[in-house]
């Protein structure tokens, strides 16, 4: 996979909100892009939506030097007792995300076909088989997913997921596939920064040396600015860890050359629950209001 500076992106500010369909305007993409277009030329789509169909035609109109992976945004399909926040869900919700999830695949494949030059490749899922999920499909259905897509588009086909199933229980997902794509959060995981990027490192390598003849990139890997202690102890979420991780991520995924998608753009302050430091919201490289963190202040001042 052709290395390139990517990160993560979704353009939601104060009040929007992708589950109440509440999205950013055409100028509030272009704003964004006009941003990110100083640094990076890559960005992650993680759906279908009318937010991601803005984007790739920002992208288009206003002549923005920017290759996109685009995600399908996959619901359950199954329920899951192991999902510590809640995954039990009626037989007819699970039918209603069947169907949901078709037309979304259906979506993936009319955009990437109708964006043939901006749409670099797709994913069929975002963590969508590890064991804490909320939107649990099976690995059979993700297979059939893939086989669908690439039937129907010319781009290669992955599936982002968390490091973790990839070492234990996706092989017959990746054979269909044509890369994979991992995500790594040594803070998730109780890791100090003195500890972190040998984590990552370690999770990269777990994947990476039991498929060596598949590419491995990184589709999230990022650090929390901010926390309310859940999941992630407060002192250990700053602007200050964020710069030092970001630094070193960055220095070795350029020097192996992979492919890694930071996590993330923007702060996002519709996730989690409603505490102002729900460390959901705070993963962004720039404030909710644009103006950069710690770690952008050299580049963007």
């Amino acid at each position: 996979m052709e290395y390139r500076n990517a990160i993560c992106y979704s353009g939601y500010r104060e009040g929007q909100n992708p589950r109440e369909g509440i999205y950013p305007t055409y100028n509030e993409i272009k704003e964004d892009l006009i941003i990110l277009s100083k640094n990076w030329q890559a960005l992650r789509l993680y759906d279908c939506s009318h937010h991601a169909r803005l984007v790739l035609d920002v992208i288009r109109t206003e002549k923005l030097d920017f290759k996109v992976m685009l995600g399908a945004d996959v619901a359950a399909e199954m329920n899951n007792p192991g999902c510590p926040w809640g995954a039990q869900f009626s037989e007819e919700m699970l039918e209603e995300n069947r169907r949901h999830n078709h037309q979304e695949i259906q979506q993936l494949i009319a955009l990437a076909n109708a964006f043939p030059d901006i749409v670099d490749y797709v994913s069929v899922g975002n963590e969508a088989s590890v064991e804490w999920t909320d939107h649990l499909i099976s690995v059979e259905k993700l297979v059939e997913h893939v086989k669908t897509v690439k039937s129907n588009i010319s781009q290669p086909v992955t599936f982002c997921e968390n490091y973790v199933p990839w070492t234990y229980k996706l092989d017959e997902l990746v054979a269909e596939l044509d890369f994979i794509s991992l995500h790594t959060y040594p803070v998730w995981e109780y890791k100090t920064l003195d500890d972190a990027l040998e984590y990552t490192k370690q999770n990269y390598y777990a994947v990476a040396d039991k498929y060596p003849n598949k590419p491995v990139i990184i589709t999230e890997a990022g650090w929390a600015t901010a926390s309310n202690g859940r999941g992630i102890e407060e002192w250990n979420a700053s602007e200050e860890l964020q710069a030092a991780y970001y630094e070193q991520l960055l220095e070795w995924t350029r020097k192996e050359q992979i492919l890694t998608f930071v996590f993330e753009a923007f702060d996002e302050p519709w996730k989690g629950d409603a505490h102002p430091q729900e460390p959901e919201k705070h993963w962004g490289l720039f404030k909710v209001d644009r103006t950069p963190k710690l770690v952008m202040q050299a580049l963007y001042g």
